[in-house]
């Protein structure tokens, strides 16, 4: 059974466009994030994650996505972040994210297994999301952020480290 070790948690005490984790250690075998957040906006942006600071066209993600009455997929390449929702964001309702990123620190290409789902009092969606970094770098910062709006006050993000059992 692996191990979570909390590394970061940040708590956003007014609007920000980002919350950054930085100096990530390379001692465990696989990352954790989970994010609950709110647009500090009217806007409805998505969420997006990006590593090591790299705005390069280096991303790629698939989407698999479900709202009740419907069923859904995109695939999106050669972007400059890996999009992390598969619906817009809400000032009122709260939407959460868990991100597996797997072989960190190792020198292939990176993973993520991204998690997400919005609940709106008996409507909403739930998304499954693979997201691809192609760089072979260990991954030292993760930003995450909305696009074009800032997360609201009392945003939490919480990063853990993975050790194998």
């Amino acid at each position: 059974m692996a191990t979570y070790e909390p590394i970061a948690t940040t708590t956003l005490g007014s609007a920000a466009s980002t919350i950054t984790f930085s100096s990530i250690p390379a001692t465990y075998t696989d990352l954790k994030i989970v994010w609950v957040y709110k647009d500090a906006g009217t806007s409805n942006e998505t969420a997006w994650l990006r590593f090591n600071s790299d705005t390069g066209s280096n991303y790629s993600r698939t989407t698999l996505r479900g709202d009740g009455s419907a069923a859904s997929s995109t695939r999106n390449t050669n972007s400059t972040a890996i999009f992390v929702t598969a619906g817009n964001s809400d000032s009122t309702i709260d939407q959460m994210l868990t991100v597996d990123v797997f072989n960190y620190a190792g020198s292939t290409y990176k993973t993520a297994l991204i998690d997400s789902v919005q609940d709106e009092n008996g409507s909403g969606w739930v998304s499954r999301i693979v997201g691809l970094w192609r760089n072979t770098s260990a991954i030292t910062t993760i930003d995450l952020f909305l696009n074009g709006t800032n997360m609201a006050a009392g945003t939490t993000a919480t990063l853990y480290g993975i050790l194998k059992a």
